[in-house]
């Protein structure tokens, strides 16, 4: 199995072309100030110093191995050796070494510390299926405050990876229908998994196979007909969202009203004016009624597995352990 990646600043290709190029450059510099001085050097084997010679005795002095068969005996020569060919020595030093870190100590620490942060996944988010209903998702959740390396993407597209990556996000290349994948990501351990594979048929197997490895984690999925969302949920899905079913809605409010399917977006949306919020009732509020609550407008209790609205008799009266639907101003909205 593959191991997590995450995005770096440059590419692997980029910054070693990069290193290597001033590398030379750096050399082209020295061989081109030794040939404009070649007066000052002396060659103790023919007595003449040609650009073999030169190019020769830059690259012994650039590697500090110096046979002594060429020499600068001229005070400039020496002068020059001293003040522009040693602390480009130097440069060309540090950039072979600082390649050597980055590509050897650095990428193998790099490997390493994303192998640790793989076995030490815990609370995060699953998203299996980086598509456009999967990278929407990611894209919200960032939105909402949840940082980009609380999120795990996995996908069998180095593509989509790639632009997962670009956002900050873990990605691991692999099938998810397989065990083994979602056991690198730790599935059993995430906070919530976010499924949508594009085919109704691997969601559902993505689904099966989440819901045998992480038995109590909240699974979302995402199908597309109407009549695999019983299937959806008999596989273990804790919500089954129809993306065409709720382009129908949005059609058929907009029908009855301009502004209804806008406001529906909104709900839907961090970055509108109000957004749905669902949240634990609060000590303070157990024994108050809904509509008194202080954060939002409440709509509705889930309550033992059961869904009251607020014009039920049962929301007259909040119990510890309901949990709250309500809307709540976005912060800081205009």
């Amino acid at each position: 199995m593959k191991p997590l990646k995450r995005a770096v600043d440059l590419p692997v290709w980029a910054d070693l072309a990069l290193r290597l190029g001033g590398a030379f450059a750096l050399v082209f510099l020295v061989v081109l100030i030794h040939w404009i001085d070649r007066e000052g050097l002396k060659d103790t084997h023919d007595g003449t110093v040609s650009f073999l010679d030169v190019f020769y005795f830059t690259m012994i002095s650039i590697t500090t191995t110096g046979f002594g068969d060429i020499a600068p005996v001229s005070d400039k020569s020496r002068l020059i050796e001293a003040v522009i060919v040693t602390p480009i020595r130097f440069a060309v030093i540090f950039i072979f070494v600082g390649t050597a870190y980055n590509f050897i100590i650095k990428r193998s620490w790099e490997t390493w510390r994303m192998k640790r942060i793989q076995e030490r996944l815990e609370d995060h988010i699953v998203v299996l299926g980086y598509g456009v209903s999967g990278s929407e998702a990611v894209q919200e959740l960032i939105a909402r405050g949840t940082e980009a390396s609380c999120i795990v993407v996995v996908d069998p597209s180095p593509a989509r990876l790639n632009l997962a990556e670009q956002v900050g996000c873990n990605v691991l290349e692999g099938d998810a229908t397989r065990d083994e994948t979602q056991a690198a990501v730790r599935v059993g351990l995430a906070r919530s998994i976010l499924i949508s594979a594009g085919r109704d048929d691997t969601t559902i197997l993505i689904v099966l196979t989440a819901r045998h490895l992480a038995p109590g984690v909240p699974i979302t999925a995402v199908v597309r007909a109407d009549d695999n969302e019983l299937l959806a949920r008999q596989a273990g899905a804790d919500n089954v969202i129809n993306p065409v079913r709720f382009t129908g809605l949005l059609l058929a409010g907009s029908a009855e009203g301009r502004h209804i399917a806008d406001y529906m977006s909104d709900l839907a949306s961090v970055g509108g004016r109000v957004q749905l919020v669902e949240r634990p009732v609060a000590a303070e509020e157990v024994g108050r009624p809904l509509d008194s609550i202080r954060t939002g407008r409440g709509l509705r209790i889930y309550r033992g597995g059961r869904a009251i609205g607020f014009c039920d008799a049962e929301a007259k009266v909040l119990e510890a352990g309901d949990v709250i639907v309500e809307i709540a101003d976005t912060p800081c909205a205009v």
